[in-house]
């Protein structure tokens, strides 16, 4: 389906020089300010206190979430979870005196004391003498815990890059595996690098919308590679240049079509879908923005670069006895 098409091709490969050290300017200050600022990790990756707490009617959230902050609680994660009335409260644990136990213990009793009045279904009495009919679950999570979260993360990172350059290299050829691999790898660190310049909290959703833009972005730089090599085979006096700039061309109404749509569903979840998804919503947001740049203007040149050439797709076979001829491989 297409909404339009080009007739006449873009040259988009002429302007590549420049998109390149736009790109590589903007890569390094990612990583300048992933190596200055670092990420702001989320209780997952750093420790901290996991409150499942039961209400006596639907929960006022973003009350509580007021409530909290005010009692001093910084980075204060509140959000429903199988009904209205149960919510579940993450925060960081803070130890300024004592041992963690007496840090967990005051934190603990501090937010009971500021969710009761809000209509938190607790008994002191009945939790002490039956702690069974305790619906309040209070957990920590170490910082154990989360550096092994943080390891299995690159660990999947790492494998969605392995898995990638694997595929298209045996899908294509090794030189648009390469480029492929960089450009996304290029919309990862820029994501990473925002992250890291406004200290926006890095929480595992966050690492899952990472690894779904990976995926996504490899999917619209297969689409314009697969073009390319439809090119090389039946543009036979065209330069690479033009080879890339009709395979741009070609798949913009699909394009627009794909990430519009995509891009629609993400804004109404980063708009309408509040604190819980707000970050992950707005990774994903960053992440189909430059990936439709990178696919374009960041793989293709690379592509290029590398030597790419109709020799890659269009092998010259000699028969005995006959004169040089060019043969298309399947």
């Amino acid at each position: 389906m297409e909404f339009f098409r080009i007739r006449k091709s873009i040259p988009f490969m002429r302007h590549a020089l420049v998109f390149n050290v736009i790109s590589f300017v903007t890569f390094l200050l990612a990583v300048f300010f992933l190596a200055t600022r670092g990420l702001h990790y989320s209780i997952e990756f750093t420790g901290g206190t996991v409150i499942e707490a039961p209400f006596k009617q639907a929960a006022d959230l973003e009350k509580i979430r007021t409530e909290l902050t005010q009692k001093g609680f910084v980075d204060v994660t509140v959000q429903n979870f199988g009904s209205a009335k149960d919510v579940l409260i993450r925060l960081p644990l803070k130890i300024s005196e004592g041992n963690q136990n007496e840090a967990m213990e005051k934190q603990k009793n501090t937010i009971i004391d500021t969710l009761i009045p809000l209509g938190l279904d607790y008994d002191a009495e009945v939790a002490k003498n039956n702690p069974k009919a305790n619906k309040l679950r209070v957990e920590f999570v170490g910082g154990q815990v989360g550096k092994e979260l943080a390891y299995d993360g690159a660990i999947a990172l790492l494998a969605v890059c392995i898995g990638i350059v694997a595929y298209l290299a045996v899908r294509f050829e090794w030189r648009f595996a390469v480029a492929t691999i960089i450009a996304n790898l290029h919309d990862v660190v820029i994501i990473l690098g925002a992250f890291a310049f406004f200290q926006w909290e890095f929480s595992l959703p966050v690492l899952a919308a990472v690894l779904a833009v990976l995926g996504y972005s490899v999917n619209e730089s297969v689409v314009v590679f697969d073009r390319a090599r439809e090119n090389f085979r039946k543009m036979r006096k065209a330069t690479t240049e033009e080879i890339f700039d009709a395979a741009i061309t070609g798949t913009i109404s699909r394009t627009i079509i794909t990430h519009g749509t995509t891009q629609m569903m993400v804004l109404a979840m980063l708009i309408f879908g509040g604190p819980t998804l707000h970050y992950f919503a707005l990774a994903l947001t960053i992440g189909i923005c430059f990936g439709i740049y990178s696919s374009v203007l960041v793989a293709c040149p690379l592509a290029k670069y590398l030597g790419v050439s109709r020799e890659d797709f269009v092998k010259p076979v000699k028969k005995e006895g006959e004169p040089e001829v060019i043969s298309a491989q399947p």
